[in-house]
């Protein structure tokens, strides 16, 4: 989960490069940083606490250097426990991803033959590894050796001071290598590269990758050397950078009519292709993590109504324990932003050993997901760098709101209904609809809970509200189905408590009502959203009636919501909200 840099090269700018490098994968990983580089035969570190926006490190002048940006798992967040870690001679630095299932045999075992730790994290056992296996084998193999020992899914990368070589291999966790004018670069997303380099390669599992003068391949466990497959990057830097907005997260939420068009007018015959999949499938299973699973529930609602098919559900890290049914028959389509989420991954992996037919749709190409599926589609859009997914929920659902139509022979018109949701988000994105949302805001901001209520299509759009409202302003909100109030929930509401209603013009008009006046005979506020005002509503933010595309302006009303409610409750920065990262590559 965390972000990793490395450079090898002819620059003595070597820490200036990693630590730029860092700065676009903060997003990674951003309670600590740290920056190792060679100096002479030794390594020298420079680590410290917080975020590294502002940082600037005092290293000294070289040609080699790795970093790293840390989310916390073993050990809390300190100086110390920052990456990269050192063994006991400091000629060998590490930094890695993942976890080290065995760190604590394996940590046992080197300090009973004398060797010193310092930190509390499994990450440092590596570099002492390495160090062990360097007293009698080269630098190649001692790290091919120590890795093939861990346990678990890791990504590491090793600087190697008297060999001026920086190694790395992986399993499961992503890592690219960018190749430049005699320079090499490694990154845990080509995010970081590409202002260097468009030319990469994407590491696949049981990867290592030796970095010095050249560039030498190598297949784990074994060590046999593999003809590496170079990849060229065709989208521009200045996609990465802020622009005019003050935030990422602001600047990709107005980037979204833009995709919803793009899937519109480009997308009929990757549709096409997915629905033929479904059509022909002996069972169809749609799985995700957090935002990508709401989009898989609005696609069970969409496959269900528009094209009369079953289509199955389960939570990325549910799935493995219901795989059990899966058959060469099934279709599997895991659908994620990142295409590294392990709980995504994992289970994918083991749908492919089963024969089942993998479809994914996916932002990034190259990610672990994106190659491990048979059948892929792009969701096209753009560089994501806020940790508070946007721009790729709304492209999830657009998709799969095609897709659907498209098996029901209606695809012209799911075009049509994706058009004029862009439209209306561009409305809803005009000065005059942001300052109602403002000043909806401004009441909201001293709530302890918020609810979201909606039913059928809805229900998928009031759990993505309440979503964006716990991780971009920290505000408890609970999304759940209307129907569900009379089963528990509305022991909750008391006088003013909040109460979003999603009502889109479908139906569930009528009993979503019915429940919105439930809540309000408790002294509930309503906040209406959807093309038509009620008298219960005490709020209402209007949308057109797009038909089913209608939750994509929904959706956009509740990100802008989120967004100036974070900025109103005092939080500085909604970019990266605190204790998440962007890729969650560890269970």
């Amino acid at each position: 989960m965390c972000g990793i840099f490395g450079y090898v090269g002819n620059s003595n700018n070597a820490a200036g490069i990693v630590l730029a490098g860092l700065r676009l994968l903060e997003y990674r990983g951003y309670d600590s940083w740290g920056i190792s580089v060679k100096r002479g035969k030794k390594l020298d570190v420079d680590k410290h606490t917080g975020k590294i926006e502002q940082a600037i490190t005092q290293l000294p002048k070289s040609t080699l250097g790795i970093g790293h940006t840390r989310w916390a798992t073993h050990g809390g967040v300190t100086t110390v426990n920052a990456h990269p870690h050192l063994d006991c001679t400091k000629e060998v630095a590490v930094v890695h991803n993942g976890i080290v299932e065995n760190f604590l045999e394996l940590k046992e075992e080197l300090q009973r033959i004398g060797h010193h730790f310092v930190s509390e994290t499994d990450t440092e056992v590596i570099a002492h590894l390495i160090e062990e296996y360097l007293k009698k084998e080269g630098f190649a193999s001692s790290v091919r050796d120590a890795f093939n020992r861990l346990k678990g899914l890791s990504a590491i990368v090793v600087a190697y001071a008297p060999s001026a070589e920086i190694i790395a291999a992986k399993s499961g966790s992503p890592l690219v290598v960018g190749v430049g004018d005699n320079e090499f670069f490694v990154a845990s997303d080509a995010v970081g590269i590409v202002k260097h380099t468009r030319r990469v390669i994407f590491m696949e599992d049981n990867d290592m990758v030796i970095l010095g003068k050249k560039l030498k391949l190598i297949r784990l466990p074994e060590g046999k050397v593999v003809k590496p497959l170079f990849h060229t990057i065709d989208w521009e830097f200045k996609n990465v950078q802020k622009g005019k907005y003050k935030h990422f997260l602001l600047k990709e939420i107005y980037e979204q009519p833009q995709v919803v068009e793009n899937i519109a007018i480009n997308y009929g015959a990757d549709t096409k292709r997915l629905s033929k999949l479904i059509e022909e499938a002996f069972g169809t299973f749609m799985l995700g993590c957090g935002t990508a699973s709401y989009a898989a529930i609005a696609g069970t609602y969409l496959f269900s109504r528009v094209a009369k098919k079953h289509v199955n559900f389960s939570i990325g890290s549910e799935f493995a324990y219901l795989e059990d049914y899966l058959t060469p028959k099934s279709l599997l389509i895991a659908i994620s932003q990142s295409g590294e989420t392990i709980d995504v991954v994992a289970p994918v992996e083991k749908a492919r050993k089963r024969g089942s037919q993998i479809a994914a749709i996916v932002n990034v190409i190259g990610s672990t997901l994106y190659r491990q599926a048979q059948h892929k589609i792009l969701l096209g859009a753009g560089v994501e760098k806020a940790v508070v997914s946007t721009k790729s929920f709304i492209a999830m659902v657009a998709i799969l709101i095609l897709t659907a139509y498209t098996s029901a022979k209606r695809q012209e018109e799911a075009k049509e209904l994706l058009m004029q949701a862009a439209g209306n988000i561009r409305v809803i994105l005009q000065n005059a609809y942001v300052k109602r949302i403002k000043e909806l805001a401004k009441k909201l901001v001293k709530s302890s809970h918020i609810f979201v209520i909606g039913r059928g299509l809805a229900y998928a759009t009031a759990l993505e509200t309440a979503l964006k409202l716990k991780e971009t302003s920290y505000v408890h909100a609970e999304g759940f189905a209307g129907g569900e109030l009379k089963h528990g929930v509305i022991a909750l509401i008391d006088n003013e408590t909040p109460c979003i209603v999603i009502a889109p013009n479908d139906e569930t008009y009528d009993d979503i009502i019915s429940n919105a006046q439930e809540i309000k005979a408790r002294g509930g506020f309503i906040i209406g959203v959807g093309p038509k005002n009620n008298n219960v509503f005490d709020i209402f933010l209007e949308t057109s009636d797009a038909g089913d595309a209608t939750m994509l302006s929904q959706i956009v009303l509740a990100q802008l919501l989120a967004y100036y409610l974070a900025l109103y409750r005092g939080i500085k920065d909604p970019d990266k909200p605190r204790n998440l990262a962007k890729s969650v590559t560890v269970k």
